[in-house]
C-alpha cells in the first residue's frame, strides 16, 4: 500500500513540475505507440551492455524507431515520429542507461525494435542502440539514451531544463546535444 502511495505522490509531483494542460493522460500517453513498451514492463538494476552506432552503410530495419527534427519554442530538437518529444538526462554521460524504476514510469526510454531511422533533420551517423537491463534496446542520439515524458501529449514540450528524478532534462538538438536551459 506504502508502494502505491509513493507512486501516485510522486506522479502527482512529476505533473506539477512539467505542467499539465488538462487533456486525457491516455490521450497523450507517448508509451501508446507500437515501438515503446508499456509502462509496467519490470525492471532491474543490472547495468545494460555496450551501446552501438549506426552507420550510413547500415539499411534501417523496417521496424525500427524514426526519429525527426521539428522546431518547437526551444529551437530545432528531436522528436519521434508521431510528434513525440524527445529528451536526454544529463546525468547520463555516457550511452550506459541510469533512468529505471519510478525515473522510468515518469519518462519511458524511446524503444525501438530494430536499428533506429533518421528522418528528415536528423543525422543518421549520431543514431544508435543500447542495451537496458531487460534487453529491449533504447535509442541513443551522440551517444544519449533518449526518452520521453510520460505526460506529454504529441508535440508538447513540458520539460526542457527541469530537474526531476536526480538530475536535469533536456531536449535534444539535431547536433545531438542538450538545447540550452530556457
Amino acid at each position: 500500500m506504502r508502494t502505491r502511495v509513493g507512486a501516485l505522490l510522486g506522479c502527482l509531483l512529476l505533473l506539477a513540475a512539467c505542467g499539465d494542460d488538462g487533456s486525457d493522460p491516455e490521450a497523450s500517453d507517448p508509451t501508446s505507440s507500437a515501438s515503446e513498451t508499456p509502462m509496467d514492463t519490470p525492471t532491474s538494476d543490472a547495468p545494460p551492455t555496450k551501446a552501438t552506432k549506426t552507420t550510413k552503410s547500415d539499411p534501417p530495419a523496417a521496424d525500427g524507431t524514426t526519429v525527426v527534427v521539428e522546431d518547437s519554442e526551444f529551437g530545432p530538437m528531436l522528436f519521434d515520429d508521431t510528434g513525440q518529444a524527445i529528451y536526454l538526462f544529463d546525468v547520463e554521460t555516457t550511452a550506459e542507461p541510469q533512468c529505471y524504476d519510478d525515473c522510468e514510469e515518469a519518462w519511458p526510454p524511446v524503444f525501438t525494435e530494430g536499428e533506429p531511422v533518421a528522418g528528415p533533420g536528423v543525422d543518421a551517423s549520431l543514431l544508435g542502440t543500447t542495451e537496458r537491463s531487460d534487453g529491449r534496446l533504447q535509442v541513443t542520439y551522440n551517444d544519449h539514451p533518449l526518452y520521453f515524458y510520460a505526460h506529454e501529449g504529441k508535440h508538447e514540450v513540458l520539460c526542457h531544463d527541469v530537474f526531476l528524478n536526480g538530475g536535469n532534462w533536456y531536449v535534444v538538438e539535431p547536433g545531438g546535444d542538450a538545447a540550452p536551459p530556457g
